[in-house]
């Protein structure tokens, strides 16, 4: 199992930030910001609350003039330019910034470390408290320069940013966030249009009618839009919207023949895998989604389901495709296997088609 992601934050990671504060800052006491942040509750500590005792243990030994500490951290941030360690920097801005006076600040700093690390974490309280004077600044940034400002300011806003604080607001009314995306729906970068495109998958969860237009307003023009607008999409893609499913070319499922969808083994210990296959054909060309729901088996003994993208293709007239996957059932960070009967289902352009149940086992060494 791969390392966790909040052990990138160890003594030897920190005690190298300590020594480039201390550069710039002689006073700065490193043994004891160590012993102070690396206390008896870090290990207990997931990865948000290590980066909160981080910024509060900084604040501990650094000056209390606010401008002053930006100063000395903006020499830290600049040698920690590895992506998502520094994410402490703008944490610091969240807790000790959000006063009156050091507004403008607090939006240089929060501008100048998302391009060491991201800002989109911190911004999020700026936006709960201030919404209208951040939002605008939000969208000052949607025009920036640099690509790590104009993703801040879609990827701050995202209604339901995972591992961060939700906009309950825009949950209900995202209409705030959408001159943001107008602006970047054609951005010649990828970190941004991804980006773009999560915001609006955010958005289709609570208003798909509101996605689904403006879908069809932007798709076919540009190319950046275009791929922003089917990833957007992916959710109801997922749920086999019908108008979503026509915008993309896979309105017909009626005419598209499976045959021979079989599964081996009929039983699979936890751990393993399980290989599905099937044929597919139609006498007339057309485009073909193919996904396949696994309906897993809860703790509860009750299941839910979840869809997995196998491909997409064009049939050409009487063409017949074979198709194989195999699906994993090993140990996993983000889904806990139980024990029971399972099913696959095989969905076309949105449809469901052929289904069989199979028994995923304990294994060896595993009780129920």
């Amino acid at each position: 199992m791969p390392d966790l992601l909040k052990n990138v934050y160890n003594y030897n990671s920190l005690q190298q930030l300590a020594h480039t504060i201390q550069s710039a800052y002689p006073p700065f006491q490193a043994d004891e910001f160590l012993q102070t942040t690396m206390d008896e509750t870090w290990d207990k500590l997931e990865l948000k609350a290590r980066v909160r005792k981080i910024s509060t243990s900084l604040a501990a030994y650094l000056p209390e003039d606010y401008s002053r500490a930006l100063a000395i951290l903006d020499k830290a941030a600049a040698v920690f330019t590895n992506g998502f360690f520094g994410i402490f920097f703008p944490d610091f801005i969240e807790v000790f910034g959000q006063d009156e006076e050091n507004w403008d600040l607090s939006m240089s700093a929060l501008e100048r470390y998302t391009q060491y690390s991201t800002s989109e974490f911190a911004v999020r309280p700026f936006i709960i408290s201030h919404e209208e004077r951040m939002m605008a600044q939000m969208y000052a940034w949607s025009g920036h320069e640099n690509e790590h400002v104009r993703r801040l300011s879609s990827e701050g806003c995202r209604p339901q940013l995972p591992w961060g604080q939700a906009l309950a607001k825009y949950k209900k009314d995202p209409s705030p966030v959408l001159p943001i995306l107008e602006r970047l729906k054609a951005d010649p970068s990828l970190y941004v249009r991804k980006s773009v495109a999560n915001n609006l998958n955010d958005i289709s969860k609570t208003h798909p009618d509101l996605v689904i237009r403006l879908a069809k307003e932007w798709y076919g023009k540009n190319e950046y839009t275009d791929w922003i607008v089917k990833h957007g999409c992916r959710t109801l893609l997922k749920k086999g919207n019908r108008e979503i499913l026509a915008l993309f070319g896979y309105h017909d499922s009626a005419s598209i023949k499976v045959d021979g969808f079989t599964l081996e083994p009929a039983a699979v210990p936890m751990g393993e895998d399980i290989t599905f296959s099937f044929s597919i054909s139609t006498e007339e060309a057309a485009k073909v989604r193919l996904e396949y729901a696994v309906d897993y088996m809860k703790a509860n003994g009750k299941r839910s389901s979840k869809v997995f993208q196998i491909s997409e293709i064009t049939l050409g007239r009487n063409e017949k495709k074979s198709c194989t996957k195999k699906h994993s059932f090993a140990e996993m960070t983000t889904r806990k296997h139980y024990p029971g009967v399972h099913t696959i289902t095989l969905i076309v352009n949105g449809a469901k088609r052929e289904r069989q149940d199979f028994e995923l086992t304990a294994g060896p060494g595993r009780t129920r």
